[in-house]
């Protein structure tokens, strides 16, 4: 038996599948759209001030929802992998599985990015951003939605064993 069927085939992945409670799988992908939620809004709402909505906002003191952001972000790195142990074998030769792990990269590298890049530059009191700056907002709402996107069709694309 393959590493995958063992993790499959165990109590937890069983329970996440198969139990009728709340707790399991539907509640598991609760928790896991809420880290979602906080990651998302927060990024996305640093991207759009960077790209000028509600220029009365300093960006500056946005950055004390960081971590906030990182909760939600271990959240959804939890509650992922339990929810992939349910149906760890399909979802591993999925290849939107991929496409969605690259864009959570992705989004983490481009948010280190901004950290650096804005949060550590006089832009962020100032409020007039570069166009780099203007480029790294664009690419983090471009990843996100990406990611959410790849996300919602994990359950649809490539998932050929609904079909037999």
């Amino acid at each position: 038996m393959d590493i995958l069927q063992t993790i499959e085939q165990s109590w937890f992945a069983s329970w996440v599948r198969e139990s009728p409670s709340i707790w399991a799988f539907a509640g598991i992908l609760l928790v896991h759209t809420v880290g979602m939620g906080l990651v998302v809004s927060i990024s996305a709402g640093i991207d759009l001030r960077i790209l000028g909505v509600a220029p009365e906002i300093r960006l500056a003191p946005m950055q004390r929802f960081m971590p906030i952001l990182w909760v939600g972000f271990w959240v959804n790195a939890i509650t992922g992998v339990m929810l992939l142990t349910s149906d760890i074998s399909l979802k591993l030769h999925n290849p939107d599985f991929y496409v969605k792990m690259t864009f959570i990269a992705l989004s983490l590298v481009n948010l280190k990015m901004i950290r650096t890049h804005v949060f550590g530059s006089k832009e962020a009191e100032s409020g007039e951003f570069s166009s780099r700056s203007k480029r790294l907002a664009w690419m983090s709402l471009f990843c996100w939605v990406v990611v959410i996107t790849a996300g919602r069709l994990l359950a649809y694309v490539g998932n050929y064993s609904n079909y037999k």
